[in-house]
């Protein structure tokens, strides 16, 4: 099963739509004028039901096939941008300030709408196929939004399939593993509460600055020193906020980052160390910290028989010497995480090239992938609802 010879004949098409969506990004939520799109594709391509408004925002198309009852199989593309400058220089670049598809949610949405028009045509399998487009994946949490609106029990869906671009992956390959493949995480804000004064009389002080920096420090003891070298764990500060003058020591010091764990016990502890090393610190220096940490997406866990599957039919798209079935699990975050606790399933990766990586202000979604991940949808589902 090489690449469908109608996804080749398609992708300047899809291509088309993607760039099209590239100039147009919206974040969040806020994904109107993309879901009015993949709206008007569904229904022109001649899909059974078209539903929207689930999950404040996401989009589902259904397909029958032609052969008879059976079983209905999600396939899942996200369709938000990212809050930032776009500074790739393509002539699709984006048209909107601060906004741009820096994750390659355009070529999943455009690779699934294309994947949605072939089989709308062919219906060449028994059951239903649901085209599922989700908004907010990055940090909002719409795949859960989406779940908790009943999408899984209103359609029947058995089982559920998603795919993420991967920058540095060849073109033509993909990647997955199952059991955990990529990580839960965690945001927390730490606020440390001194007594401010003169920076030439710090005696006088409980100096926030110096506190926060030991507490740096030792939140880093969380991956090296508390928890077992073969766990996987990233506890990360990535904000650092004190003080506006040289020559006063402020009142208080903030900071803020990420956890990211593959399994949930060790997320519980890494909460724990860090609320105990805060605690700590307050003790020994007299101050006050103050901690908000908040859990966010949970492991995206592949099903082990849905992995097999689906690396199977990635090898038939792509030859098995160019299906790389255990990769290392990736410590970014991912709500596909909910859909596959609802329903078994499973994640995979398909190569985008030598480009620049995922947030980056150059990245770009690479226009040949397009009849590699129209083909391993089509030949999924086709081989899923097999008659």
């Amino acid at each position: 099963m090489p690449i469908l010879n109608r996804a080749a004949e398609m992708q300047d098409e899809v291509a088309g739509w993607r760039q099209h969506l590239h100039q147009t990004p919206e974040l969040n939520f806020d994904v109107f004028k993309t879901a009015a799109f993949v709206t008007e594709k569904l229904k022109a391509f001649g899909c059974d039901d078209v539903v929207t408004g689930l999950g404040k925002t996401g989009v589902v198309g259904i397909i029958r096939g032609r052969q008879g009852e059976g079983p209905t199989i999600g396939l899942r593309a996200d369709m938000d941008a990212l809050p930032l400058n776009e500074i790739s220089g393509k002539p699709y670049a984006s048209t909107i300030p601060g906004k741009m598809h820096a994750c390659g949610h355009d070529g999943h949405t455009a690779m699934l709408l294309g994947a949605a028009k072939y089989l709308a045509e062919t219906r060449n399998f028994t059951g239903s196929v649901a085209v599922i487009f989700q908004p907010a994946e990055e940090g909002g949490g719409g795949g859960n939004e989406m779940v908790k609106d009943g999408m899984m029990d209103r359609f029947n869906i058995s089982k559920v399939f998603g795919m993420h671009n991967m920058p540095g992956l060849p073109v033509g390959q993909f990647a997955i593993r199952p059991g955990p493949i990529m990580a839960a995480t965690a945001e927390f804000t730490i606020t440390v509460r001194g007594k401010g004064g003169h920076a030439a009389m710090p005696h006088g002080t409980i100096d926030p600055i110096v506190i926060t920096s030991q507490l740096v420090g030792a939140l880093q003891t969380i991956a090296s020193r508390s928890t077992d070298p073969v766990e996987a764990v990233v506890v990360s500060v990535t904000k650092f906020h004190a003080g506006d003058a040289y020559n006063i020591i402020p009142e208080t010091a903030e900071i803020a980052g990420t956890v990211r764990t593959l399994r949930k016990e060790i997320a519980k502890k890494s909460e724990e160390r860090i609320r105990a090393i805060c605690d700590g610190l307050a003790t020994a220096f007299g101050a006050r910290i103050e901690v908000d940490y908040q859990a966010n997406y949970p492991v995206t866990f592949n099903h082990a028989e849905e992995t097999a599957f689906a690396s199977d039919v990635a090898a038939g798209v792509a030859g098995d010497a160019h299906v790389h079935r255990g990769i290392q699990p990736v410590m970014g975050g991912e709500d596909f995480s909910y859909m596959l606790e609802a329903r078994p399933g499973a994640f995979i990766f398909i190569g985008n090239g030598d480009t620049a990586g995922l947030h980056h202000p150059a990245y770009d979604f690479n226009d040949e992938v397009i009849p590699h991940g129209m083909s391993y949808w089509v030949k999924l589902a086709e081989t899923a609802l097999a008659a």
